[in-house]
């Protein structure tokens, strides 16, 4: 199975996104643009995993991340040949990135071939996009400014159903307030 534990968003934010996209749709001459069902956030990518899903949830479990706000602002692109891939920008948040780094580490000291690149949050708009000349890039994104809880994450499934990318929630873990002891 595909795997990656994401944060996964509301519907208020997603239809923001997707007003987001659209106003890129408008102005571009190809792209393949992120289903409205699979907007999310990457903490870490995990790819092929056969067995081992007990040791996932377990990892989970352990988080100790209480629920925390996120900024989703801006737009920005990844330079392609094929075309650019254009994204969310989530500002500079020490609870994600902690969160991302306690995930990592538990995952690789259980074993997972983790990527070490730097983490880069991003919710991907569009894969492939080829704009028409002359596009004015900022106002695409100009009002894109919200607040969004995170409050669990989910190990998400990537699959193929009818030839349509799915992505489906098959273990979440909850983020609980510290107890003050």
């Amino acid at each position: 199975m595909r795997l990656f534990i994401a944060i996964n968003f509301n519907d208020e934010i997603k239809k923001e996104l997707v007003n987001i996209q659209n106003r890129l749709k408008k102005c571009a001459l190809r792209g393949n643009f992120t289903a409205y069902n699979t907007l999310h956030l990457t903490l870490v990518f995990l790819g092929e995993v056969t067995d081992k899903l007990n040791l996932l949830h377990n990892v989970m479990d352990n988080v100790t991340e209480a629920p925390f706000n996120i900024t989703i602002r801006g737009i920005g692109r990844f330079k392609r040949d094929r075309g650019d891939i254009w994204w969310a920008g989530i500002d500079e948040n020490k609870n994600l990135i902690l969160l991302h780094r306690q995930l990592s580490n538990a995952l690789t000291d259980a074993g997972f071939s983790i990527d070490e690149r730097p983490y880069t949050p991003h919710l991907t708009l569009a894969r492939q996009v080829k704009l028409q000349t002359g596009v004015d890039i900022a106002a695409i994104g100009r009002n894109l400014n919200m607040d969004a809880q995170v409050s669990k994450i989910s190990l998400m499934h990537s699959h193929r159903v009818n030839g349509v990318l799915t992505y489906t929630e098959i273990y979440e873990k909850k983020l609980r307030r510290r107890e003050n002891v």
